[in-house]
């Protein structure tokens, strides 16, 4: 379970970030790995104040297919990108070593830079 007080860096990041960048949500309610991870992900943008037309969300089916599959060479779900001006900064695909939140988080300061 997310929570935020947790994780005050991250929710700091997206926070930042939340309103300059686009999140781009391929999963699916079938998919276990989705149900495990998705919900606190939302958690985290939603503690972050990201803008809700800044989270695009993109449901797959059982053979995850679905909108902008092919554009974007999804295989494997969840995958989250995230776009400054249409462009790709930063990608979560299945499974990392830490919650999508925090990975997304190091990508935007690794590439935007941190947060002051």
């Amino acid at each position: 379970m997310w929570v935020a007080d947790a994780y005050g860096d991250t929710v700091e990041v997206l926070s930042e970030y939340g309103e300059e960048v686009t999140f781009k949500v391929w999963g699916g309610d079938w998919c276990k790995d989705c149900r495990a991870q998705l919900p606190d992900f939302g958690a985290a943008l939603e503690a972050a104040e990201v803008p809700d037309e800044n989270v695009l969300h993109h449901e797959l089916d059982q053979d995850k297919q679905g909108p902008g599959v092919e554009e974007y060479g999804i295989e494997y779900i969840p995958t989250v990108v995230v776009e400054r001006d249409g462009e790709e900064i930063a990608r979560f695909v299945e499974e990392e070593s830490v919650p999508i939140a925090i990975y997304l988080a190091d990508r935007l300061e690794e590439t935007l830079g941190p947060v002051d």
